[in-house]
C-alpha cells in the first residue's frame, strides 16, 4: 500500500518524524495508523532505509528514513488523514514504479523477494 505525500501527491510509504516517549518501530506503526488507516503486525527489524529531501522553509533537508514492513490486519475507513491523504494497494512492479526514490524502488523489489 502507498499513500500520497500531502505536498506533491506523489506516492509514498506512510512515514514521519519519529514520535516522542517512542521508538522507531512504534513511530512507524503509528505512522502507518495516522496517515494510511492501517494496523497489524509490524516486523520486529527494519528491511533497510532511504534516504530523500524535503523543502523545509529555504533549504532542502535530507531525511533518512527506515522501513518496517507491516502485515495489516484492519484497514480503516477513517483514520486522522483520510481527508488529506490517497492510498492504494498495488502490485510490487507498480509500487516500485510509482515512488521516485531510487532506493526506495530497490527497498519494494527486495522486499517482494
Amino acid at each position: 500500500m502507498l499513500i500520497t505525500s500531502l505536498g506533491t501527491r506523489r506516492w509514498i510509504l506512510p512515514k514521519g518524524n519519529i514520535e516522542p516517549g517512542l521508538t522507531i518501530r512504534e513511530s512507524a506503526e503509528f505512522e502507518a495508523f495516522e496517515e494510511a488507516g492501517v494496523m497489524g503486525n509490524l516486523q520486529a527489524d527494519s528491511i533497510g532505509s532511504y534516504t530523500y529531501e524535503k523543502a523545509d522553509e529555504d533549504e532542502d533537508i535530507l531525511h533518512h528514513v527506515k522501513v518496517f514492513p507491516l502485515e495489516v490486519s484492519q484497514i480503516l475507513d477513517e483514520f486522522p488523514d483520510y481527508e488529506k491523504r490517497e492510498r492504494q494497494w498495488m502490485s510490487v512492479a507498480e509500487a516500485a514504479d510509482a515512488v521516485d526514490e531510487p532506493d526506495l524502488k530497490t527497498l519494494i523489489v527486495k522486499f517482494s523477494e
